[in-house]
């Protein structure tokens, strides 16, 4: 049995009443482990929904999982109603690519695009060579590739397969979450992680914050390097984390990164899903303070990187903003 954390809403009952929430729709909404950028968003968008929707008996719990990989099966297994998903595991899922080969997951629709996953492979500084992913040759220390059956662990793989970048063979392969990872790291138990998140990403602030600019370092992918990746799929693209974003961070690093996605399940009524988009686009701001990855979301990107049909109910809604939604993303 799967063991989660969930997220009990206190501020909706107070304000409610346990009583008012009885008969409350209750959707459940998977995002991923506590250190990374899933997490706080997942949260910020079931509170949200709670807390505007409650008259509308619409209530929403976040709860922690291991990543894209268990969400796109607690999807499957009808386990979450909602889950945030890279674009790499939604579109190998609902396509039946790679380690869902001959096996397609088609029980899941887009709701909207959320942010973009920045890839942060970050090493000590006493490992780096050119600076660069391919610094990950050879490593021959302990490195950790993200908690089993995650998305961070299956998009490392995928990323570093183009290279020929072998876990066990090239690395000592941990399989740690985003904040263990990091402490991993500061104990010097592992010499580097895989850390893929929309930035500042709380663990990567601690690893600068605690071992400072000169002991820590995200590796650049060159504009050759981003092209092999494109070349096993064609959905990352350049993303510069600028100066500052960390602790002492005195340059620009020049990374990559795919989109994430909010998805749901089909069975879930269409009306329901077109209030809780419409929700959340009457209060990008509140989003916006809870994490600044959310800064990327807006209603003239909301569509933009998407793998997986849409939801009926967002298509209404993205019908009544305007939005001309491709062929491709309706669903037959």
């Amino acid at each position: 049995m799967r063991k989660f954390t969930m997220i009990v809403l206190v501020a909706v009952f107070a304000f409610s009443g346990l009583s008012n929430n009885l008969f409350a729709k209750q959707y459940v909404i998977a995002t991923a482990t506590t250190g990374g950028t899933y997490y706080p968003v997942g949260v910020a968008i079931a509170t949200l929904t709670s807390i505007k929707l409650r008259k509308q008996k619409i209530t929403a719990n976040a709860i922690s999982s291991a990543g894209s990989g268990e969400n796109v099966d607690m999807l499957k297994n009808k386990e979450v109603d909602f889950a945030i998903l890279q674009g790499l595991f939604g579109a190998m899922a609902y396509q039946g690519k790679m380690k869902y080969e001959g096996k397609p997951m088609k029980d899941m629709r887009s709701v909207t695009m959320l942010w973009q996953n920045v890839e942060h492979f970050v090493v000590l500084s006493k490992k780096v060579k050119t600076g660069t992913i391919e610094d990950l040759k050879n490593f021959k220390d302990g490195f950790s590739i993200g908690k089993r059956g995650s998305g961070t662990e299956g998009s490392g793989r995928v990323i570093l397969s183009a290279f020929g970048i072998e876990p066990d063979k090239d690395f000592r392969t941990e399989y740690l979450g985003y904040t263990p990872s990091a402490q991993a790291m500061m104990d010097n138990r592992i010499a580097g992680a895989n850390i893929p998140a929309g930035p500042p990403v709380s663990a990567i602030t601690q690893l600068f914050a605690t071992l400072g600019n000169d002991k820590v370092r995200v590796l650049d992918f060159t504009d050759d390097q981003m092209n092999q990746v494109r070349k096993v799929f064609p959905i990352w693209t350049r993303f510069v984390i600028k100066a500052g974003t960390y602790p002492g961070q005195k340059n620009d690093i020049n990374t990559i990164a795919q989109p994430n996605f909010l998805a749901v399940r089909p069975d879930v009524p269409a009306e329901d899903v077109y209030k809780i988009l419409k929700n959340i686009y009457d209060n990008l701001p509140f989003l916006h303070n809870i994490h600044k990855a959310t800064m990327a979301m807006s209603l003239d990107r909301a569509i933009n990187g998407l793998v997986v049909p849409l939801h009926p109910g967002a298509v209404k809604f993205y019908k009544e903003k305007g939005i001309t939604i491709p062929d491709y993303l309706i669903a037959k």
